[in-house]
Formats: C-alpha cells, sequence, structure tokens
C-alpha cells in the first residue's frame, strides 16, 4: 500500500496544537470519498480537531494520526494517537450519547486488526477508546489481555484526558519510532467472504493478503494464471489450470480473483466463479448484496442499489456449477464465458452420481457423462480459445460419488486431447490420489509442469500454519507426529473437554469485537442429541455466517450446528468442534460407523471411510483463530453412547498434545 494512503493527516502533536482547523479539515476532505455527506462529515471533524487540541496539549510528544486506514476491514479509523510507545485508537461519534454495542465492537475490531495483521504492531499494547463525546461518563478501566490488547475504554468530550492519563500512567513507556510504526507491512488475512467483497469493490488481491515470504505464491499463481489466459487468447488454444493448494491456502481467494480481474479485462472476455458448494455460493453471494446495499446510506437517493439488481450482479460473478450445467444442457451454443473457475474441482460428480442425479432430479435417462466430461464439452464449443481453472484441494471430498482429479484427466485424454494441462508437480502427493505412473499410462497428453500453480501455506489461520499438518496426523492416527506438531502451534489454542457448557464459556470468553464463534459437528453425529446438538436440524448459511451477535440465527448464539456440508470453504474465527462416535477409536486406531435407525453400524467401504474422516479433517480446520473440541462422556445404559465409545478417542486426542479445560 501507497505509504501516502495509510492516513489523512499525520502530526507530532506539538505540531497539531498550532495548525489552523481549516488546513487539517482541507488535507481529510482530500481523502474523503463521499462528497455529498462531506458537510456533515467536515462538521464532525471540526469538533473532533477542537476537542483532540484540548486534550492533547499534555502530549506533545505523542504523535497523532487522522484516518488511518485498516486496509482488511477497508474502514478508517477516526485517530490513531502513538504515545509512549503504545498505540492508542479513538473513534469517535460526535454527538453520541451512548456506549452502543455496534460502536465497541467496531473499535475493538480496528485494535485487534492492528495487533494481528500489522507487523509492527505485534508485541505493543494497543488500547481502544470509544469516545461517545455526549454519553454519560463512566469509570475508566484498563484490562489488557494477554495479546496486549485492551478492552475497550469509554470516554466522553469531558474525560477523554481522563482516559488517556490513564493509559500513559499506567502502560511501560516504550522507544517507539512512529514513522517505522506506520511504514511497517500489513500482512492481513481476509476470510473468503472479505476477501470477495475487497475484491468485488476493485481492490487488488495483494492487497489484501499477506505479502511475506511464505505466502507470496497467491500473487504469483494469479499471474501465472493471467498469462496463460492471454497466451491461449493471442494463439486460440483450449487450457486446463489444475490449481492445487493445502487447506486454506487461498485457492478460493486466488479462484474469485481471476475471476473478477477477467471480467474487468476486455468487454468480449468473460469470466464466472463456478462451485458446487451450495452454502458457499449462497453466503459469499449475499455478502457482497449486503456489503452494495449498506453503501445506500452513503448515496444520493438516486444512485442508490436496489436487491434485485444487487443480486443479478453477484449472480454473474459467482454461479452455482449446477445451475451452470443446467443452462449449458438447455443449449448447444457456447456459453458467454471464456474463462470459468470452478472451484472445488476433486467434487465433481463421477459418471454414476451425475447420471443418478440427472434422472432423479431432471428426467433426463440417457444422460452418462460425469461432471468434467460435460463441463469441458460445454467450454469445447467455442471455436477459438477458452481456459478452465480447476481449484482442487486434497483430502477434501466428503460426498458419495465425488470424482476427483482423475475424472477431469480421463475426460481429457478420451475427448479433449488438444487441450493443454498446466499444473504443479505437487499434484502427485498423496492428497490428490494422483499417481505420476497413471498419468504416464494415459498416453500423449499435452502436459506443462508449473510450480506457480500451487498454493502450499495456510492463509486461513494466520495464527496457525502448521494447523493443516497437525490435523492431518491426527486423522491418520499418528498422536505422536500430531504432539510433536502441535508443539509448534504455540499461538493458536486448542482445547478439549467433555462439557459443552465449557465449551461455549470457552469460545464466548476467546471472541472480542464482531469475531465469529460458531458450533460444528459431522452431519451424521446423530448422537450428540443427547447433549442438545441436532445435525439434522437444518441452517441457513447465510444467516449462521452473516448476521450478528444479536439475531439468535446465526452462529454466535450456539444454537445451531453447522455440518461439514455447510462449512466446507468458508471459516469463521473460533470454531466449537462437537464429536460424535461416527469417528471413534477402538484399539488405538481409527474406526468409522454410521448411524441407521437406532444403531451404529460399521462402514467398510473404504470411500464412504475416507468421507468420514474427511468430514472431521473440514471440521477441524474451519478455525481461524483456535478451535475447542467438545467429546462427551457418554452413557452406559444407552447403548447408542456407550462410555467407551468416547472415552478411547478423547484419550487419543490428549495424547496428540490438546489440553483439557
Amino acid at each position: 500500500m501507497n505509504l501516502s494512503n495509510r492516513f489523512a493527516y499525520r502530526a507530532e502533536v506539538s505540531s497539531f496544537l498550532v495548525t489552523k482547523d481549516d488546513e487539517i479539515l482541507g488535507q481529510l476532505t482530500n481523502q474523503h470519498k463521499f462528497r455529498q455527506l462531506e458537510q456533515q462529515q467536515i462538521n464532525a471533524w471540526r469538533r473532533q480537531i477542537i476537542e483532540l487540541k484540548q486534550v492533547l496539549v499534555s502530549f506533545p510528544k505523542a504523535t497523532l494520526l487522522l484516518e488511518f486506514e485498516i486496509p482488511r476491514i477497508g474502514k478508517r479509523v477516526d485517530a490513531i494517537l502513538i504515545l509512549d510507545g503504545s498505540i492508542v485508537v479513538l473513534e469517535y461519534k460526535v454527538g453520541a450519547k451512548s456506549y452502543d454495542t455496534i460502536s465497541i465492537d467496531q473499535v475493538h475490531d480496528y485494535a485487534l486488526d492492528l495487533k494481528n495483521f500489522h507487523k509492527a504492531s505485534h508485541h505493543l499494547n494497543i488500547i481502544p477508546i470509544l469516545v461517545a463525546t455526549d454519553a454519560p461518563g463512566k469509570v475508566q478501566k484498563l484490562v489488557i489481555r494477554n495479546d496486549g490488547v485492551a478492552s475497550p475504554v469509554f470516554a466522553n468530550s469531558n474525560n477523554l484526558l481522563d482516559a488517556l492519563n490513564l493509559v500513559s500512567a499506567s502502560l511501560p513507556k516504550v522507544d517507539l519510532d512512529p514513522g517505522i510504526w506506520i511504514s511497517s507491512t500489513y500482512h492481513p488475512t481476509p476470510t473468503i467472504v472479505e476477501a470477495a467483497q475487497a475484491l468485488y469493490k476493485g481492490h487488488k488481491v495483494d492487497e489484501i493478503s499477506r505479502s511475506d515470504a511464505g505466502a507470496i505464491n497467491l500473487t504469483k499463481t494469479c499471474g501465472h494464471v493471467s498469462k496463460v489466459i492471454d497466451d491461449a487468447k493471442a494463439n486460440n488454444k483450449k487450457v486446463i489450470c489444475l490449481i492445487t493448494g493445502a487447506p486454506g491456502a487461498g485457492k478460493s481467494l486466488a479462484g474469485l480473483n481471476i475471476a473478477i480481474e477477467r471480467m474487468r479485462y476486455l468487454e468480449n472476455e468473460h469470466a464466472v466463479f463456478l462451485s458446487g458448494n451450495g452454502p458457499l455460493v449462497a453466503v459469499l453471494r449475499e455478502a457482497l448484496v449486503q456489503d452494495q446495499l449498506a453503501e445506500n446510506d452513503l448515496l444520493p437517493k438516486e444512485e442508490r442499489t436496489k436487491r434485485k439488481p444487487a443480486e443479478q450482479k453477484a449472480a454473474a460473478f459467482i454461479q452455482n456449477i449446477h445451475h451452470f450445467r443446467d443452462d449449458n444442457l438447455a443449449s448447444n451454443a457456447p456459453p458467454v464465458e471464456k474463462v470459468v473457475i470452478f472451484d472445488e474441482a476433486q467434487r465433481a460428480w463421477n459418471k454414476e452420481q451425475a447420471s443418478s442425479f440427472m434422472k432423479r432430479k431432471r428426467g433426463q435417462d440417457n444422460f452418462s457423462m460425469s461432471e468434467p466430461d460435460f463441463l469441458l464439452s460445454v467450454m469445447n464449443r467455442h471455436k477459438d480459445w477458452c481456459v478452465v481453472v480447476c481449484l482442487i484441494g486434497g483430502g477434501q471430498e466428503i460426498n458419495t460419488g465425488e470424482a476427483g482429479i482423475t475424472e477431469w484427466i480421463t475426460a481429457l485424454k478420451e475427448h479433449y486431447q488438444d487441450w493443454e494441462i498446466h499444473f504443479s508437480d505437487e499434484i502427485f502427493k498423496s492428497d490428490y490420489a494422483l499417481s505420476r505412473e497413471w498419468l504416464e499410462d494415459q498416453g500423449p497428453l499435452n502436459l506443462h509442469i508449473e510450480p506457480d500453480l500451487n498454493l502450499s501455506v495456510s492463509l486461513r489461520s494466520f495464527r496457525a500454519e502448521k494447523l493443516s499438518a497437525f490435523v492431518g496426523a491426527l486423522i491418520s492416527g499418528d498422536s505422536n507426529k500430531a504432539r510433536e506438531i502441535k508443539q509448534h502451534l504455540t499461538n493458536y489454542p486448542i482445547y478439549l473437554t467433555r462439557k459443552l457448557d465449557r465449551a461455549k464459556d470457552r469460545l464466548k470468553d476467546w471472541a472480542r469485537g464482531t469475531e465469529r464463534i460458531g458450533l460444528v459437528a459431522s452431519s451424521n453425529a446423530i448422537r450428540l442429541k443427547p447433549s442438545g446438538i441436532f445435525v439434522k436440524g437444518e441452517i441457513d448459511p447465510t444467516l449462521w455466517f452473516l448476521k450478528g451477535k444479536s439475531d439468535i440465527r446465526s452462529s454466535h448464539y450456539l444454537e445451531d450446528v453447522a455440518t461439514e456440508f455447510d462449512v466446507q470453504g468458508l471459516e469463521i474465527d473460533w470454531v466449537g468442534v462437537c464429536w460424535d462416535a461416527n469417528f471413534r477409536i477402538e484399539n488405538g486406531k481409527w474406526v468409522t460407523y454410521n448411524f441407521s435407525g437406532s444403531k451404529w453400524q460399521t462402514v467398510h467401504g473404504l470411500e464412504k471411510q475416507k468421507y468420514i474422516a474427511n468430514s472431521y479433517r473440514v471440521l477441524l480446520t474451519r478455525g481461524r483463530q483456535g478451535v475447542v473440541i467438545f467429546v462427551p462422556e457418554g452413557d452406559d445404559s444407552d447403548p447408542t453412547r456407550h462410555k467407551d465409545f468416547y472415552d478411547q478417542t478423547y484419550q487419543f486426542l490428549k495424547d496428540c498434545g490438546i489440553e483439557e479445560i
């Protein structure tokens, strides 16, 4: 980010005190986006400047920043005060007569974002202060959590000086160069929802993602695919790119970025992001719609967006892959899209599953193609060029009939041998179930091995890059390896409990600001019902993921549990994983079960065993900041919930190095 865009005004307080108000206002106005609110905003800024000059006379050596940008959130903090080496975040609510929850969460979010993503802030104390100018005074308290972020302090126009004096007197003086702090790198790690919103608004992927060496290949991957598209277009080629990556490595982020970039590129070049993950599509679309509608309050009536056009615009960017398929079944014409990005391409249906669905749901008895084969046939209708981008996760198949990568290769070999196939040799790792020998046996294919087409580092869990490896060892039953990896997860809490209430309390204690908490469980965790967990009670993912803390339908309420089908591809900050006996340890090994009728039945098929194991892999990797695992105690009087069904699993999880609470 250009440093000059990080703030609208910067000065040492001694200089701020003698600068004319209009000069300061001029700098703030130049950065203001919405001109129609200019007078209202100027009035608020004017009062803020006057009051800050009255208060900050006591701190002439401090540095003041006005309208400081928080890139990941896309908002600007009213004021940052660098005071004796501590960072004071000031959010003004001019005219406010109370300290409302939304404003409290807002200033808390700013402080947390700086702590987590601004490199120079990692080891500093950060104090959020909500200044509700006309609210009643409150007793000033300074409570700082272990990470150095204080609980929000409340102040009004009359006692802001008291709050700043409390901060100055309570915290140790640290030598901090304001210039170094301001110019420090900012490594945001947005959720997929935040990323979609930011890209939709025109931000670049390198503005909203980490830029450290470990995650730089996200930008390289997007750039490489862009070059492939340009080459295909210039030379009338048909190309498929297979992008691999660990869970949370940014595959969907890369796909969204490619789609939005190529939508804007030229009028005759259309791109779309396709996913068979219904909840993901619904949540992303609704988030984009809400984001557009939220800006209406800042616009004149004639420029405001109505919901229907907003929904249509979002639908053109993100589509359900099954709707794309159905639309192209109705016509033999080439689609308008020349670039399509298939999210979770390993989950596309094989021929048997696709044929069964088309017969049952669409009344087509003669459909005899796998989903990859049909989707490629649709894109192959283009006479000149097209590019298909497949985003492929390893070890994430959770549904019967999901084809994996081999089905895409088979379709290319049998029907589309003129297509170029680009991929990284990381695709031959066991997680992707594609062997080098099998691929070589397929005969002559136009293969291009490109290292940049693999995303190797998790971006989801900004606190825990080794989380995926830890979960992998746990799911494979290797407690020794899991315990060894767990020692490196020092900044990512994982806890274990037999009491659901204790798990809920821990989640509530962890969450600050608008950080999201929620309970997840396997879709076949039927015998969690006595604990009050009903996996058969379907949730509305848009409500569960997007509604706030005051809505009983949101994840925050910890009443509705989401399954692996609801949460795959999405994430929240703090997750409670509820463990049932369908995936349990027996004599030191994992055994899979399916609950049918009134009893557990052993699952023998390797494919179905893999689906159950992968469902827990998905659940355990949904938390960006931490996880608490609830394993019931069981009840020997209930043959479906014998204590032994749960005790061995609980002990294994302890052996993996997970601490109890």
